[in-house]
């Protein structure tokens, strides 16, 4: 998919990754997956009907209750609009998500994520932490170009008080 959008409009900035990446952090695991891609503002628009032509599962920058009530494949496509300076990283040519931009993605989006909310989050959290290297000034920095430096800071901080990860 990112290889059918990219030649379609090249000189476009994009993003994308697939929320079934967050499964191995997760205690309960979500019915339904989301093909996240992120692209600029402006093409949002041009991308989402470039996939819609192809794929029948394709939303532009739903609610929740959208995604909730009518996506109903296992991995509907979104269309977001991908933040400038978001840390991503190229694996086999294709731009994607670094588990930083993920977790913060997961923290800020609560219309996209909602089934990642709650403990749920505390988990995702927690495992990623005990699992992998996270970059803290990459987490906080991209958290701060989402508005959430503050309260993210805040939420991790009381994890640790709380003993966990």
């Amino acid at each position: 998919m990112y290889n059918k959008v990219k030649r379609k409009f090249p000189y476009l900035e994009i993003n994308i990754w697939d929320s079934r990446w967050l499964n191995e952090f997760m205690i309960h695991q979500p019915a339904r997956f989301y093909i996240l891609v992120e692209v600029e503002k402006d093409a949002m628009e041009p991308v989402f009907y470039f996939l819609h032509d192809t794929k029948s599962e394709v939303y532009l920058d739903p609610t929740s209750s959208i995604l909730y009530q009518y996506a109903r494949d296992a991995a509907a496509i979104i269309i977001t609009n991908l933040v400038t300076e978001a840390p991503t990283q190229k694996i086999k040519d294709v731009t994607t998500a670094t588990l930083e931009k993920i977790l913060v993605d997961v923290y800020c989006n609560e219309k996209i994520f909602y089934a990642h909310q709650g403990h749920e989050m505390t988990v995702i959290f927690n495992e990623a932490f005990k699992k992998y290297r996270i970059e803290k000034s990459k987490l906080v920095r991209y958290a701060a170009r989402r508005g959430k430096k503050t309260e993210l800071q805040r939420f991790i901080n009381e994890i640790l008080r709380n003993g966990n990860y």
